[in-house]
């Protein structure tokens, strides 16, 4: 894999610059809104969230396997299209996911559940993986937008595994958190 912090001028090194300053500064509101503060309202607020937060989720895995195949199939305006969407959509759940866990605070699984175990190591992989995913995500539009196709390309092969299955697993997760509160 080329190396993120291989440069080609003082362009890339603002774009990863910029990239590094928007994921720390997205993994700080995240800690400060689930590890550091009191929820801002009552449980109930904004209980319809978690579901359209997964459809946001379920809408970027779909459209990042059919970006996929759309551009193996040399259709790139489909494929651009595609991956805006599904870039959009992750966006879209990362304000919602914000929004919600300001006002509800922190979701728990509950203790003796026999899925608990399994659950909290989804859940582990699944934080783990969107840290690394964030940077990955933009750093690989940044190539196409630029129109480094080659670098995109090969970059590429290793988000979208990560972001497929950061997506996948955000649906997951609330399927589990729901079946089992």
């Amino acid at each position: 894999m080329e190396s993120m912090t291989q440069s080609k001028g003082p362009h890339e090194r603002t774009y990863l610059v910029l990239n590094g300053v928007v994921s720390v500064v997205a993994l700080s509101i995240l800690t400060w809104i689930l590890v550091l503060r009191s929820p801002a309202s009552d449980g109930g607020a904004l209980a319809f969230m978690p579901a359209v937060n997964a459809t946001f989720n379920s809408i970027s895995a779909t459209c990042i396997v059919l970006g996929l195949i759309a551009i193996q199939r040399k259709r790139k305006n489909i494929h651009r299209a595609l991956m805006l969407s599904a870039l959009g959509s992750s966006a879209l759940f990362l304000v919602g996911y914000l929004v919600y866990h300001y006002v509800h605070g922190d979701t728990r699984f509950p203790e003796g559940n026999a899925l608990r175990p399994l659950y909290l190591g989804l859940l582990a992989s699944h934080v783990i993986l969107s840290i690394v995913a964030l940077p990955m995500v933009f750093w690989t539009f940044i190539l196409a937008f630029r129109g480094e196709f080659a670098r995109h390309k090969r970059f590429a092969k290793f988000t979208f595994p990560i972001w497929l299955y950061v997506s996948v697993t955000g649906v997951i997760v609330f399927l589990m958190l729901r079946t089992a509160l």
